[in-house]
């Protein structure tokens, strides 16, 4: 049936190559492309193993990019994800897709510049749009639209008034089918361009236009699928996640989940939505003949988080998948609702992670759309220009998040290494590794030669992981059920320690048996502070061996860097020039000697450092190069300086030199440190407390008391004695219960109590709160400074603490461990825990001094001489390397490096360290005095010392 009123074919528009229909009796046909569609489906596949029904969701298996008359060769997905690294999830449509309530706007069209002649009947004035329950995008005016364009088929005025034999009368604009589109209610079979418009339309155009105008339907189809599929996620799993009842997951934490696992997920969509609503009203404007979309999608990219928006996903990605998995394979609430959810019309069956996937895939796929486009557009076209500069904006976004992807990956796959670690029972090992900054650097197979505890050698097969801090090494297991242990062979290597060895040894031959070899590559790595920690690895070819030194040297160079920008102790060199040693190269002038002590103080409102070493005492301005001999005194062992007793100035000097503790005049040292007063002033103010015997001291503070602790030893005695004396006001005429010296002499310090009795093997002692601690030879004793006599003696660590938390297995396992080690004192980390500092490892007690954390102790890096604790902190010093640890975990923050250290002084008023200078001359090799400043930059907003409630008092700590 003919209908002469419909829109008439300008002829002048028609494309290049298209020609004027001819008269139906012609023999020839007049065009070059079939008149009639193909019978087969057009650009679907269908699965004949569903039954298939109008408006049920298929999965599309086939491009819309083929024409009736030339179908091309699908482009595979693999050329469109070929740099994503992520699976291309399966398309699908939702026939009961529901959008939100959203009124989006829509850019004037450019049909007027068009090669077509096509164009709807309508009230170009209606651009406001809405969606309706079905989430189709439509005018607001829709009924009316669709009504008029109905009238216009069957009886409309014709502007045109051309009544020529080429009149397209039969032609019908199919207006219900493509509102059937836009909401998604069309059946697969005849979601295409061509069953959407009348025959005689393919018969009017070129090749060339019937193949765009496919292309830039398929544009509209995937638009819309992507939009429904989102505003799905956002409906059924966010909204469903938000209102379940009971919650599926904890109150608490669903916030954050839905944040790692959705991501900005609106954001994305708002704008797609937008470009949807635009595109819609487009296609009804010019339907069947669309001239343009590409103001539209090049309006939507030019927004200004639009980039922004799709970084900040794509990057998150592989953290969402893996996030999903994991609360999926641990949550069986989650894992119900999934399962749940699945049999909603919109979700089909389809996991989630193809959902998460499809902002990830979008605009690649859009840009292999817009390329299509743009290969059958002609060059005197619009978007000839417009297109180009839309494809460079997709393909910088795509780019620009490749980096994001690869570190998400690798964040991914250093989730699941943590998972699988196993460490050795009982080790305390704290590798930082749920830091925000950590990341796995490589992860690959090695092979090492070894000798086993029976004494046979052969090869294994090993995995090398490297942090960014940490080097570890596992033999891995995989169990019957899948999964994979890494167990740990040895202790892992911090990056501060890891050393390069040979990177370029000859290639060696494996032979697993008579006929089987292979060529393997060799390289090393040590630890620097363990001589026997030297590791060879085998792999496979050259160039994973210089894969190897390269990422190496890179995780050694940024982590180097990164220490030295986030130091927790700043070493501040005080002198380095003036102290020296003697060498070869030394000529005239006698070097000052090993340093032995240090220790800063004030005098008349300046401060000063005095410096015991092998030539005598000596005093200068702080930070200052020139320094005064105060006394000849030969090694002194320590000095203190007491400014303070009860908030008085006492001002008070004490030095343990040849077995002799002397004390003297604070403020005469400080004139001789100016070079304003001689030695022999400073001498006349002594003070004789012990001459002969003393074999080590401490200066503490009890409460308000100061007390000078110090051991000495009588001939023929198999114990040590125990002192003590109290600083106390010269003036002040009450004693008690001091007992003076004989001869009355004592001005400034009286023995306090009489004195208690050691194990001869004693070597330092500890101040704690109320009580010190006497290190031994193997274990600590608690002791009540102000009451020797009558002090209950407490051993440290306790195995026979009947309160202790530890199991008795792992008592005996750490008691064992602890045999041959040497004490170095305590620690207060925290309101109910101490740590007890052995030379080569720590442990945790309770308040009873019984093990805590079930036994578990902390190894060192490097075989300790000393300690000194600071805030959170706790430094280790051996011979070329200060370990910083946090004290409640064990965590190794900084390491200090240098040669010959020693610690001078652990008091309250600075941590003073010596080790070999920066000079070797002449005047000898000089030795640096550093002090270990606490920086607040970092120290702030970390964890502090938690300060020992009332509950120490009973321990009295």
């Amino acid at each position: 049936m003919n209908h002469p009123n419909r829109p008439r074919v300008d002829i002048s528009a028609l494309p290049s190559g298209a020609r004027a229909p001819q008269s139906p009796h012609l023999s020839s046909p007049a065009y070059d492309i079939q008149v009639t569609p193909p019978p087969y489906d057009y650009g679907w596949d269908v699965d004949d193993s569903e039954p298939q029904s109008s408006g049920t969701p298929r999965a599309r298996t086939q491009s819309l990019f083929q024409t009736p008359d030339n179908p091309l060769s699908r482009t595979t997905s693999a050329s469109v994800m070929g740099y994503m690294p992520f699976p291309e999830p399966q398309i699908y449509r939702s026939a009961s897709a529901t959008a939100s309530q959203a009124h989006l706007g829509h850019r004037h069209s450019r049909s007027d510049l068009g090669p077509a002649a096509f164009r709807l009947q309508r009230d170009p004035s209606v651009t406001s749009f809405a969606t309706d329950a079905s989430g189709a995008y439509y005018p607001n005016d829709d009924t009316e639209f669709y009504a008029s364009s109905s009238a216009d088929s069957h009886g409309g005025s014709n502007e045109s008034g051309d009544e020529a034999s080429g009149d397209m009368a039969h032609l019908s604009l199919h207006s219900d089918g493509l509102r059937l589109f836009q909401t998604a209610e069309l059946s697969n079979r005849n979601e295409a361009w061509h069953l959407l418009v009348p025959p005689e339309t393919l018969d009017v155009l070129g090749k060339r236009e019937v193949k765009r105008q496919s292309v830039m339907f398929e544009l509209f189809q995937a638009e819309r699928d992507y939009v429904f599929d989102l505003e799905a996620v956002r409906e059924i799993y966010i909204q469903g996640l938000r209102s379940a009842s009971p919650p599926i997951i904890r109150e608490t934490f669903l916030n954050k989940f839905i944040a790692e696992v959705f991501g900005n997920l609106d954001q994305v969509v708002a704008h797609h939505q937008h470009m949807l609503g635009a595109l819609f009203a487009r296609q009804r404007e010019q339907h069947p003949l669309v001239q343009s979309v590409s103001d539209i999608i090049l309006d939507t990219v030019l927004r200004e988080d639009f980039r922004l928006s799709y970084e900040v996903y794509v990057k998150n990605y592989p953290l969402a998948e893996s996030r999903h998995r994991k609360e999926l394979s641990q949550n069986q609430a989650y894992q119900a609702f999934v399962q749940s959810v699945s049999a909603d019309p919109r979700i089909r069956k389809r996991d989630l992670t193809t959902f998460l996937a499809r902002p990830v895939t979008r605009l690649p796929r859009l840009n292999l759309v817009l390329g299509e486009i743009l290969k059958t557009t002609d060059d005197d076209h619009v978007d000839k220009e417009t297109l180009p500069i839309i494809l460079d904006i997709l393909s910088s976004c795509v780019k620009s998040t490749e980096p994001g992807i690869e570190a998400a990956e690798n964040k991914v796959k250093f989730w699941a290494l943590v998972q699988t670690l196993v460490f050795q029972q009982g080790e305390i090992i704290d590798m930082d590794l749920y830091a925000d900054t950590r990341n796995l650097v490589r992860l690959a197979p090695v092979s090492r030669w070894n000798r086993t505890e029976a004494g046979i050698s052969g090869w294994t097969d090993l995995t090398a992981v490297l942090l960014d801090n940490f080097f570890i090494l596992t033999r891995d297991e995989t169990r019957p059920n899948g999964a994979v242990k890494r167990y740990l062979v040895s202790r892992p290597i911090p990056l501060s320690f890891l050393r390069l060895g040979s990177f370029n040894s000859p290639a060696e031959t494996r032979r697993e048996n008579l006929v089987k070899s292979s060529t393997l590559y060799p390289f090393s790595i040590y630890h620097a502070a363990s001589k026997t920690r030297r590791y060879t690895f085998h792999v496979g070819t050259e160039a994973e061996r210089k894969k190897w030194h390269t990422v190496f040297r890179e995780a050694l160079g940024l982590h180097r860097a990164r220490q030295e920008a986030n130091m927790y102790f700043e070493p501040k060199v005080l002198t380095d020039g003036f102290f020296r040693l003697p060498t070869i190269k030394l000529k005239g002038s006698k070097p000052t000697g090993r340093i032995s002590s240090a220790a800063p103080f004030s005098a008349g409102g300046r401060k000063f450092l005095a410096v015991g070493c092998f030539s005598g005492l000596f005093a200068g301005h702080w930070e200052e190069e020139h320094f005064h001999k105060a006394l000849p005194a030969s090694n002194p062992t320590s000095i203190y300086a007491i400014e303070t007793v009860s908030h008085k100035p006492f001002h008070r000097f004490i030095v343990h030199h040849d077995g002799a503790l002397v004390s003297y005049s604070l403020d005469l040292l400080g004139r001789v440190g100016l070079g304003q007063a001689d030695s022999k002033s400073f001498v006349a103010s002594s003070e004789k407390h012990e001459t002969g015997n003393v074999l080590f001291s401490n200066v503490i503070q009890i409460g308000k008391r100061v007390l000078v602790v110090y051991a000495s030893k009588r001939y023929f005695q198999t114990t040590l004695d125990l002192h003590v004396m109290e600083a106390v006001d010269a003036n002040s005429s009450v004693l008690s219960p001091k007992r003076s010296n004989s001869g009355g002499s004592a001005r400034f310090f009286q023995k306090f109590g009489d004195p208690g009795f050691i194990a001869k093997d004693a070597h330092n002692i500890t101040a704690l709160l109320k009580t010190i601690a006497i290190s031994t030879q193997d274990r600590i004793l608690i002791l009540d400074p102000t009451n020797l006599t009558r002090s209950a003696i407490t051993f440290v660590p306790d195995f026979t603490d009947p309160n202790s938390t530890a199991t008795a297995e792992a008592k005996t396992a750490l008691k064992r461990r602890l045999e041959g080690m040497k004490p170095l004192g305590l620690l207060r980390c925290s309101g109910s825990e101490i740590l007890v500092v052995y030379d080569s490892l720590g442990c945790y007690v309770s308040r009873h001094g019984g093990p805590s954390r079930n036994g578990g102790y902390i190894r060192w890096e490097c075989k300790a001489t000393s300690f000194a604790a600071r805030g959170a902190h706790v430094l280790l010093f051996s011979s070329n390397f200060i370990e910083i640890r946090n004290v409640l975990t064990g965590l190794l923050v900084q390491v200090i490096e240098g040669q010959d250290i020693r610690l001078l002084n652990a008091a309250d008023d600075g941590i003073l360290a010596v080790m070999r200078g920066e000079h070797d001359d002449e005047a000898g090799a000089s030795e640096k005095v550093v002090e270990l400043r606490e920086t607040s930059e970092i120290v702030g907003p970390r964890t502090a010392t938690v300060q020992a409630p009332a509950m120490w008092e009973e321990w009295d700590m």
